[in-house]
């Protein structure tokens, strides 16, 4: 992917549990099992270790040393299992053996220059995953820069109130808030009158949040506004490609007139989008930017099971792509093939 031009790559460990609203019913490999080497442990026994928990860890540190300095590490806290889902249901913190887990994979990744991203999941849990996420950047983004970064649903409604509140706590806090900003893809489980009732309000939140950000103007936060705009670095996953140019050009322009603005950087799913990572890379002009990113999910088949039902949905629609994708492809082939060539001509 880096020798194509890619800034680098997400890695994100698959074990989720999804909570689906139509039937009040989580789904997830460690829903229903905790067992230990002394058998079957109660969700609220305090002695034992969490065997779900383990496992999380262990699949998660694995993933971090699959990255490189300048990848990004993707979590889904909700993989630990039982105990951690019903603390995220009320809106808690988890116990303090994933607490524990979760400093060791923050520490193990700022140790190798990787960075987090703690994925949105199913509304059930996001109040107590939000939770967390506010935790980890409050500890870890003390050094100018972000760390940690906490994904905002821009189709949602309520997503702009929720930034609101994070952006506030990063001002009184003196951190760095890592903004992730993604469209969302819990519409077939998620309670449908919490999303916007039409793709286009989606599509105007969505591009509203991530042109205020780059203006460092979002409601009441920077000059247009009665408070100072914190420190915020910005990471746009989008399969959108006009949201992602436009941003792209956006800051390209704030930078070259000397106009204030956030680092930023974009990403696309591995085997999804290539249309748009490709438009993407050949609108670097030199300079290194816009810096993309391609995710890339792994574990076993059960593991990565709701992570392909929600790709089998976002791609209904791929059949309509399939003539702008191969553009694009044949585009970025000639592109490949010109920068050899040039190579081989050298003197």
């Amino acid at each position: 992917m880096k020798d194509m031009g890619f800034r680098g790559m997400i890695l994100t460990y698959a074990a989720e549990t999804v909570f689906d609203h139509s039937t009040q019913a989580q789904n997830g490999q460690r829903v229903t099992a905790l067992t230990s080497k002394q058998g079957d442990v109660s969700i609220n026994a305090p002695v034992y270790q969490c065997p779900s928990i383990e496992a999380w860890r262990e699949g998660t540190v694995q993933t971090i040393y699959m990255t490189e300095a300048e990848d990004y590490l993707a979590v889904k806290l909700t993989g630990a299992g039982v105990k951690v889902t019903e603390a995220f249901a009320a809106g808690e913190l988890p116990p303090q053996q994933m607490m524990d887990a979760l400093d060791e994979v923050c520490t193990k990744a700022k140790d190798r220059k990787v960075r987090i991203l703690v994925d949105a999941e199913s509304q059930h849990f996001q109040k107590g995953i939000s939770r967390v996420a506010l935790e980890l950047m409050r500890k870890y983004n003390r050094d100018g820069y972000a760390t940690i970064y906490n994904t905002y649903q821009a189709y949602l409604k309520s997503t702009p109130v929720t930034l609101a509140n994070h952006l506030a706590v990063a001002n009184e806090d003196g951190f760095t808030l890592g903004l992730k900003l993604v469209r969302g893809a819990y519409m077939a489980t998620d309670e449908r009158s919490l999303i916007h009732d039409t793709k286009e309000d989606t599509d105007n939140a969505y591009n509203t949040i991530a042109q205020g950000a780059l203006r460092k103007n979002i409601g009441e936060f920077g000059d247009k506004g009665s408070r100072d705009f914190p420190s915020v670095n910005l990471f746009l996953a989008s399969h959108n490609k006009e949201s992602v140019v436009a941003a792209h050009q956006l800051h390209k322009h704030r930078v070259m007139s000397g106009l204030p603005t956030v680092p930023v950087r974009f990403a696309q799913l591995h085997g999804m989008s290539d249309e748009v990572s490709f438009s993407l890379l050949q609108m670097n002009d030199g300079d290194g930017t816009p810096e993309v990113y391609k995710c890339s999910t792994w574990g076993s088949m059960g593991e990565c099971l709701a992570y392909l039902l929600r790709r089998a949905i976002e791609n209904r629609d791929a059949v309509l792509r399939t003539d702008s994708e191969y553009r694009a492809l044949k585009k970025e082939a000639f592109r490949r093939a010109k920068a050899v060539f040039s190579l081989s001509s050298s003197p």
